[in-house]
């Protein structure tokens, strides 16, 4: 595995229509939702890595329960060979199996705690990317 960077990493749940995003760094305590943007906002992720001038991206790899992989995965590779290409940066995959799940029960739990409001569930791809990045940070440790 290679070594993890020492600086911000951006992170990526790659859906057909949106694109989840989250920030966090290795030394940081975790990874936190930045936003979630349309597949298409190139505009918009150029912004976030000039702002944030991550180190590393990773992008979320769906794969079927048994590990195989499916429709959804060539997607999300296509999107990470044209992260590395457009940012000259390293671009690591991770298995995003069960982030969707861990991402939905986090926000129920902001929305039993007053943290959330149901208009905040468009966001839930970027709280899916913080999963992603968290998961990601612990097994590169």
């Amino acid at each position: 595995m290679p070594a993890t960077p020492d600086g911000p990493i951006l992170a990526f749940d790659v859906g057909s229509r949106r694109i989840g995003i989250a920030i966090g760094h290795p030394l940081g305590g975790g990874a936190r939702a930045l936003r979630t943007l349309t597949s298409d906002d190139w505009d918009g992720i150029d912004a976030l890595v000039a702002d944030w001038q991550p180190q590393a991206l990773v992008v979320g790899l769906p794969l079927a329960l048994d590990g195989a992989e499916q429709p959804m995965s060539r997607r999300a590779r296509e999107f990470a060979r044209a992260l590395e290409k457009r940012y000259a940066r390293p671009v690591h995959l991770a298995d995003e199996r069960g982030t969707s799940q861990e991402a939905a029960r986090r926000f129920a739990h902001h929305r039993a705690a007053g943290a959330a409001r149901r208009s905040d569930a468009a966001e839930l791809d970027a709280l899916a990317a913080a999963v992603i990045l968290d998961q990601w940070l612990a097994s590169s440790q």
